[in-house]
């Protein structure tokens, strides 16, 4: 068979099967149209799923007169005009397809007007013939685009349609990503007759949280935060739900770029990577979220139906995503409880430390990781009735350790500190976590507890830490006191796996240790910086001001640093007598 043109009808078909895959993909089509054109109201009629009748009217700009047979055409649009404009596409369509190919397999008829027009006028065209025929018609300012009896003309893909249910179900999912995407607009869609979703424009951030809830539902908007976050020309919000509250089922997962609704390999993978291992293996994550960048930084024009995108600096906007969504999911995570929508531009509740909060924070015996280590504790003690007697009473004095500060201790030249032995013994692990601050562990004969913030500090100045790079670096403003105490520990601050570069009464933090990376960097680094002072160590400091608030546990400390457990000469500990108090206990730290 000779190679030859094909002639412009077949062409169309053969379009239509990659831009109509079902009635769904009519509707966006001719929705994206209208929001194209400019419209803030766009009402959606649907008859039997789609498949007898799609009628989409808008209150856009509409179309003149002599475009009507244009618009009907292939590649014909008023979107792009050369390829610049194709490099940066603004718009949500721009192959000028759709029309042609919806019409190829359906009887179509377009109705539109300008406001420079006193009439409207209507296009028709019917399957394979592809002839337009216009007339005048009464229609207000805007467009009516009716579909008709899709696929009549091709019945193998008429026969692979669903139920109406089912294809409707498909149309109603669609028009919900629309409408998150556009909160400006208002929506309307009915389905044999009967309204099915009615939305108000939504102007403000309390009616966009309504219309999110609406669309998401109730138990989505009771668990969501607003988030929002930028670096340079790339910026995310949207709403996101915290790990524990995340659902079973696969729910509401909407993500956007520049407004154009997404179902990219990259932006899931990334939000997946934030939410990491916090999600047990049935969880899903809950999420509408929307990018912006620049429109030269990403082709939309890689898709059929525009569902995937290539950027430009796709490691960029992989790691900032990464990093932006783990930031507030660390935030939500410390929240004790959610249930709550946070309204847009409120932080949430984890941005800050109240400052009632005590400087010593209680682990209560019933919570479950203490509940773990006094088990433990109690395996490894079999036989031992006063060491049981010593478990016991010090698990009621917790009870009345609310009251107690944390004792000021100072760290130990690390050139006193005697090498490790190789006959060190430890408890291997079983030892009990007290106030997410100190270990009551075994060493030889002797129950000791030891002082997790002194020992890492310590530990710290004998193997130094790898500094691990962060996507945005923080620029953090000093006093000329802070800056000085800062240089006087810069070494370190280096060994412990900070990377700082001081000048001009400013820090910029470009690297942080492994134990800080997971943290909420721009709330803990600016709040450590402000409180830095001679009368205290800042590699202490910090660690106290995260152990005390819960922003870092001493269980994920003992994980990333098990050795600790077998190095005894790190230790900054006192023995525990077993006729001794609580109060005793901090009086032995003091003198120590």
């Amino acid at each position: 068979m000779p190679i030859q043109i094909l002639p412009p009808q077949l062409a169309n078909q053969i379009a239509a099967g990659e831009v109509v895959e079902r009635p769904a993909s009519v509707v966006k089509e001719l929705v994206e149209n209208s929001l194209d054109a400019g419209a803030s109201h766009i009402e959606i009629e649907i008859e039997k799923g789609g498949s007898k009748l799609i009628r989409v009217r808008d209150n856009g700009s509409g179309i003149a007169e002599h475009e009507l047979v244009l618009a009907l055409s292939r590649h014909a649009t008023s979107k792009i005009t050369d390829l610049s404009d194709l490099e940066a596409i603004c718009s949500l369509g721009f192959r000028g397809e759709a029309l042609a190919s919806i019409s190829s397999v359906s009887r179509l008829t377009l109705t539109s007007r300008t406001a420079a027009q006193e009439a409207a006028w209507q296009a028709s065209a019917e399957g394979r013939d592809m002839q337009v025929s216009v007339k005048p018609a009464a229609h207000p300012v805007g467009t009516s685009i009716e579909v008709l009896d899709l696929f009549f003309n091709t019945p193998a893909r008429r026969k692979f349609l669903r139920t109406d249910k089912t294809e409707f179900g498909h149309i109603d999912e669609l028009v919900k990503r629309l409408a998150l995407s556009r909160f400006d607009v208002s929506w309307q869609l009915s389905h044999n007759g009967q309204t099915v979703r009615r939305l108000k424009a939504a102007d403000t951030a309390e009616q966009r949280q309504k219309r999110v809830a609406t669309l998401c539902g109730r138990a989505f908007a009771e668990q969501a935060a607003f988030i929002e976050n930028q670096y340079g020309d790339v910026k995310i919000w949207g709403y996101i739900v915290a790990p524990q509250a995340c659902p079973t089922q696969p729910g509401c997962q909407y993500s956007y770029v520049n407004g154009r609704m997404m179902r990219d390999k990259l932006l899931n993978h990334a939000i997946r990577q934030a939410y990491g291992d916090s999600l047990s293996a049935e969880q899903q994550p809950a999420f509408v979220l929307y990018l912006e960048l620049d429109p030269r930084q990403v082709d939309v024009n890689v898709h059929p139906a525009k569902h995937e995108v290539r950027f430009h600096q796709a490691r960029l906007i992989h790691d900032f995503i990464v990093s932006a969504l783990s930031d507030a999911l660390a935030q939500l995570s410390a929240t004790p409880a959610a249930g709550h929508y946070v309204q847009p531009g409120q932080p949430t509740p984890a941005m800050s430390v109240p400052a009632s909060q005590p400087a010593y924070q209680v682990h209560q015996p019933g919570t479950a990781r203490y509940q773990a280590g006094a088990a433990a504790y109690r395996a490894a003690t079999a036989g031992g009735a006063q060491v049981r007697r010593e478990l016991s009473y010090w698990q009621h004095s917790h009870r009345d350790a609310e009251a107690l500060q944390a004792p000021s201790v100072q760290a130990s030249p690390a050139a006193a500190l005697p090498p490790a032995h190789s006959d060190s013994q430890s408890l291997d692990g079983r030892y009990l976590i007290a106030q997410n601050r100190y270990l009551l562990t075994q060493h030889d004969d002797r129950l000791l507890v030891v002082d997790l913030v002194v020992t890492l500090a310590a530990y710290f100045a004998l193997q130094p830490q790898p500094a691990q790079p962060i996507l945005l670096p923080q620029r953090i403003a000093l006093s000329k006191a802070q800056l000085q105490q800062l240089t006087r520990v810069a070494t370190q601050l280096s060994d412990a796996g900070f990377d700082l570069l001081l000048s001009d009464n400013t820090a910029i933090v470009r690297a942080v240790p492994a134990w800080l990376r997971q943290s909420l960097l721009s709330h803990w680094l600016p709040l450590w910086f402000s409180r830095v002072s001679e009368q205290q160590d800042p590699l202490q400091l910090l660690l106290s001001m995260l152990l005390n608030a819960n922003g870092l546990s001493a269980k994920q400390l003992l994980n990333l640093y098990p050795q600790l457990l077998d190095m005894p000469s790190c230790w900054h500990s006192a023995p525990l007598q077993l006729d001794s108090t609580l109060a005793r206990l901090h009086e032995a730290h003091d003198a120590y």
